[in-house]
């Protein structure tokens, strides 16, 4: 096991956090590990997962990778109870893993039923089962935090990506679901919607999804908006359900 990584808010933490290995789960993993937190990165891609989980060491973090698909509820427990065995607990989960970068803009009524499934599968089921299977953990600990990545995209309502924004509001109502059921556990619940981000994978498609969604978002008088974005991504994160009044210290 590598070396307890070095102090800050989270020094001897132990987190885990799905979707690690790219877009904004490699940001959200390089922070947390400045932070001192010891990490369980999980993710379906095996050889970025091990190269994220290495770079984190080179940070003086306590980092471990684990190879799951969290569309399949026995990989995502077994993910969980891994990183547990590992690293001897779980503090936190962090559940930002999703299918969003890769999905094909779509009028709503040619959303096929696989497809819809799968993102379904990926982005509410995975975070369901999940906190199943961290509860137990947390709860070992005497509290915990568990943060469900969301987005500001439920806001916008961007054309063409219905079955995602679903996915995403699911997300905000399993947050205040969980927020009321486990505040008496010492377990805080939270909502982090980001804004779009341009990720790598984003950035190398070639059919164009960010201008083709804002093409036909301004075609689309009732997607029209009397607030910036900013200003409703910054609604969005202050509607976010907590828990507990619990703390940690730094």
């Amino acid at each position: 096991m590598a070396t307890q990584g070095h102090g800050g808010r989270l020094a001897g933490r132990v987190v885990v956090l799905t979707g690690a290995a790219g877009g904004i789960g490699k940001v959200y993993a390089r922070r947390l590990a400045r932070e001192g937190a010891r990490l369980a990165l999980v993710d379906v891609d095996a050889a970025g997962v091990a190269a994220l989980a290495a770079e984190c060491r080179e940070l003086g973090a306590d980092a471990i990778d684990v190879v799951a698909d969290v569309a399949d509820p026995a990989a995502a427990r077994g993910a969980i109870d891994e990183a547990a065995g590992r690293l001897g607990g779980i503090d936190a989960l962090v559940n930002n893993a999703a299918l969003f970068s890769t999905l094909p803009n779509r009028p709503f009524e040619e959303i096929p039923p696989d497809e819809l499934d799968r993102v379904l599968a990926v982005n509410v089921r995975g975070p369901f089962v999940l906190c199943q299977a961290v509860l137990p953990h947390l709860r070992r600990r005497g509290g915990g935090k568990i943060v469900n990545i969301g987005s500001g995209i439920i806001l916008s309502a961007s054309p063409g990506l219905a079955h995602y924004i679903v996915s995403k509001g699911a997300v905000f109502a399993l947050t205040r679901a969980l927020a009321r059921e486990l505040g008496g556990d010492r377990i805080t619940v939270n909502t982090l919607a980001p804004g779009f981000t341009l990720t790598d994978v984003l950035r190398a498609r070639t059919d164009q999804p960010v201008e083709r969604s804002r093409s036909a978002r301004a075609r689309w008088p009732g997607t029209r908006r009397r607030r910036t974005w900013r200003e409703r991504s910054s609604t969005c994160c202050r509607a976010t359900a907590t828990s507990s009044p619990a703390r940690w210290s730094s």
